[in-house]
């Protein structure tokens, strides 16, 4: 698993995090659908009940293209690698990923569940899919992507902040919430409470560049 930790006071990735943040919060309120629930459905992977025993859907694909679009302010939209399983070289395609985060284009990333997806994630084996919008390196020169990942159940804290937002109103059906409550669970879980901060589902990932990601299992 790509060793992942939450944005810290000083991280200076580029873009900035004011400018991820701005963003985040104008997509979110851009956000079509006539219901809570449609635009729940947009940003976050979510659970069926507070146990988190099944998720509502396994569109992991389809929702990274979308709010990578959202995201993507910069010519050309969504950036979109090749199989980053199978490139011919990993630093190259990773400097053709950094050149499109600086341009201010989301980048959709496609790995092995178990290797981009979170510690307590529901999905453990095929694929799963996130999206990357800025890169920087902490004070020890380390490396890092500041990525969304849309899987409520990703994290303890993801977990945590799911069932203290939806835990008790009304129950966890989501379904049932209004647009507009909908859209400030949305902003909480990808931008927090804390000005300058973010939610749980917005992490640094520290990825090994020189490497080619594992291989997809397909079948398992």
């Amino acid at each position: 698993m790509i060793k992942q930790a939450y944005v810290q006071t000083g991280d200076k990735p580029t873009p900035g995090l004011k400018d991820i943040r701005d963003r985040i919060a104008k997509a979110v309120d851009a956000t079509e659908g006539g219901t809570g629930i449609e635009r729940l459905s947009c940003w976050l992977q979510m659970p069926v009940d507070a146990t988190f025993g099944k998720m509502k859907d396994s569109n992991c694909q389809g929702r990274a293209k979308a709010i990578g679009a959202l995201l993507s302010p910069g010519k050309g939209g969504l950036f979109t690698p090749a199989d980053l399983g199978s490139v011919m070289s990993a630093p190259a395609a990773w400097a053709g990923i950094d050149t499109a985060l600086k341009a201010e284009r989301a980048v959709y990333v496609n790995g092995p569940a178990e290797h981009v997806g979170g510690a307590r994630s529901k999905f453990t084996s095929g694929f799963h899919v996130i999206v990357f919008l800025a890169v920087g390196k902490d004070a020890d020169d380390h490396v890092y992507y500041l990525g969304l990942d849309p899987d409520v159940s990703a994290t303890v804290e993801s977990r945590a902040a799911w069932t203290t937002l939806v835990g008790g109103e009304p129950g966890t059906k989501p379904e049932e919430f209004t647009t507009a409550r909908s859209l400030e669970v949305v902003k909480s879980m990808l931008l927090g409470d804390e000005e300058g901060g973010f939610g749980p589902q917005v992490r640094k990932y520290y990825v090994d560049t020189t490497a080619k990601f594992p291989r997809i299992n397909r079948y398992g």
